[in-house]
């Protein structure tokens, strides 16, 4: 531990000595007395003439206890202290990793890892300097600030005792980000990030300060739902369920899925370090349904979170596509596909379907979630791209996009020819908010976009007039696109929502809504213009209420569903791109220990025994 002092100047009060020491000299008088002789008294008289001052100094008890308090309220005022960091850091942000794993326990009743946590930062900031500045900002899917800059301790305190853990993953890169945003504004030369280790082993991020990983000890045995999903079947759903265990884990666990408050299925499972098992229910049903799942481990199990997941399960029925009979090699290619339901027909087309396909960009056909625009320029883009009539050659498309897998571009042969605005560049249509996913030699052919009415897909090109009609590849993208209505349609395939945001939920159009989280706290957000609630935060594993006008418009469950969390997975090396730090066990640095308040708490004992010794002194002590 090295000694230093933050107020040095403070010592420039010791220039009082010297008045004090005046003042009392000042202060002797000598008593007068009658003499008959002064002959015996000389040598005497001669004596104390040189050794008075300095014997009376020596006899003064009052004198040397002033002198005493002196030196300790200077020695405050200096505010000294012991180090223990060399390179001390006046701004400092401490990360604090508020990730479900945070909640885990090292066994039955013991501390969480948040509160461990807690505690180490809460020695740093009993410990505070003046001269120093901490800003505490917490870190799981996002990072949010605590607090800016301060030395104020209550701040600190009680910013520090109101955090909580986030049921998400950690997103370590988003706390290097914001501190790095925050060292542009003050001299940050070092960062701490206190946790158990749960995070990203690498990180695409230059770090431009020092960064003390402060690691805590692990948490004990965990059990968790890692997957819950269902996948359609000809009589109902499969559902399938994925239970991983952490490193210290052994046991037996029990399953229950449920229904309402039906009991469905259960099932008993062995568990052993770091295991994954898969787990599949069969449910016979066509109506609409709500899962829950629930998990019970047999011994201890240090974090909650994961024991419960839920699911809901749309009603079945065939997907709804609309294609105008103008499309006939659209209608012909549909017709082969299985479990859809043409529109129009002999059935008029509903409000809203699951695909449409149109050569049109005006508002014909009703809603739908996904939709093909053939031949058809976004208007947004009309002074962006102008589309001639002439040969355009297919140069290169992404082949992993869902609309294009296993379709064959090259050698189709389009009398449409999509050009670029001459000046236009590629990088304005994508700013504009389009994805191209096809690219002839003067232009793009096709474009993604998405927005709050769904997904579109521009075919900037007819496909009539092009020979992509007569290869195998056009009936495979016509299933591609239908493929891509199931999922997002969620009619074949569901998967439990995981903690973060919510999707999108329809609503009326304006109108505040009051959002009822698990632990029965509100949100209040208000829906958008056009119909939808966005942004919702689901931090909390649980059922979401989502109320309009007091009363209830959607139940929504939200898991976990983190396997990195469940499994407890720590790291002990941090990697970046040109550097790694190491984790340490050790208490936050830096642990400087100020001594000011010593010095000031010996001052007021001299005080006292001042105030004791001459004002209370007991009988038959000497004057």
């Amino acid at each position: 531990m090295l000694p230093g002092f933050a107020n040095p100047l403070g010592a420039l009060l010791l220039l009082l000595l010297i008045p004090l020491i005046i003042f009392y000299f000042l202060k002797l008088r000598r008593p007068r007395m009658d003499l008959p002789s002064l002959a015996l008294w000389r040598q005497v008289m001669a004596d104390q003439r040189v050794n008075s001052p300095f014997q009376k100094f020596k006899r003064n008890l009052l004198l040397l206890l002033q002198i005493l308090l002196l030196l300790s309220l200077v020695g405050a005022a200096t505010q000294p202290f012991l180090s223990g960091d060399a390179e001390r850091a006046e701004y400092l942000p401490v990360l604090i990793d508020t990730s479900a794993s945070m909640e885990a326990r090292d066994q039955a009743g013991g501390k969480t890892r948040l509160e461990v946590a807690k505690e180490r930062v809460g020695r740093l900031v009993e410990n505070l300097l003046p001269d120093q500045r901490l800003c505490l900002i917490a870190v799981d899917s996002s990072a949010r600030r605590l607090t800016d800059f301060t030395d104020n301790r209550r701040m600190l305190t009680t910013a520090l005792n109101g955090l909580g853990v986030s049921q998400t993953a950690s997103r370590l890169e988003d706390g290097l980000r914001l501190a790095q945003a925050l060292a542009r504004a003050n001299p940050v030369k070092k960062v701490v990030l206190i946790s158990d280790g749960n995070v990203p082993a690498t990180t695409d991020f230059e770090l431009p300060f020092d960064l003390d990983f402060q690691k805590l000890d692990p948490a004990g045995a965990n059990v968790g739902i890692t997957d819950f999903n269902a996948r359609r079947t000809s009589s109902g759903w499969d559902v399938f369920v994925r239970v991983e265990s952490a490193a210290a884990t052994q046991g037996v666990v029990e399953l229950m899925l449920r229904q309402g408050n039906s009991e469905v299925a259960r099932r008993t499972l062995s568990v052993t370090p770091l295991s994954s098992e898969r787990v599949v229910f069969r449910l016979e049903t066509a109506e609409a349904a709500s899962l829950v799942l629930q998990l019970k481990p047999d011994g201890f199990d240090s974090l909650p979170a994961d024991n419960v997941a839920y699911l809901d399960l749309p009603r079945v029925r065939p997907l709804a596509v609309y294609c105008p009979e103008s499309l006939t090699t659209y209608r012909h290619a549909l017709a082969i596909v299985k479990d859809i339901r043409l529109y129009p027909g002999e059935e008029a087309a509903p409000a809203t379907v699951d695909l449409k396909i149109v050569d049109s960009s005006q508002e014909t056909g009703p809603e739908a979630d996904v939709t093909v625009l053939v031949g058809v320029t976004p208007p947004d883009l009309s002074d962006l791209l102008e589309v001639t009539t002439g040969l355009a050659d297919v140069v290169d498309w992404i082949r992993t996009t869902p609309l294009l897998q296993h379709v064959q571009l090259r050698d189709v042969q389009i009398a449409d020819s999509p050009q670029l605005t001459k000046g236009v560049e590629e990088r304005e249509i994508e700013a504009a908010g389009y994805e191209i996913l096809a690219q002839a030699k003067d232009g793009p052919l096709i474009l993604q976009s998405e927005d709050a009415t769904g997904l579109k897909l521009w075919l900037l090109f007819h496909t009539d007039r092009s020979s992509l009609p007569y290869r195998v590849g056009f009936p495979i993208m016509v299933s591609n696109a239908v493929q891509l209505a199931w999922q997002r349609s969620g009619l074949a395939e569901v998967r439990s929502l995981a903690t973060g945001t919510l999707p999108p939920i329809a609503a009326p159009a304006e109108q505040q809504a009051q959002v009822v989280l698990p632990d029965g706290s509100r949100e209040s957000l208000r829906v958008s213009g056009n119909g939808l609630l966005t942004g919702v935060s689901a931090r909390q594993s649980g059922s979401y209420q989502i109320l309009v006008d007091g009363k209830e418009l959607r139940r929504v469950g939200v898991s976990l569903m983190s396997p990195t969390e469940t499994r407890l997975e720590v790291v002990d090396k941090l990697q970046f791109p040109e550097v790694s730090v190491s984790a340490s066990a050790e208490a936050v640095a830096p642990a400087d220990v100020p001594l000011w308040s010593w010095l000031a708490g010996i001052g007021l004992l001299v005080l006292l025994v001042e105030w004791w010794y001459f004002q209370k002194r007991p009988a038959g002590l000497p004057a």
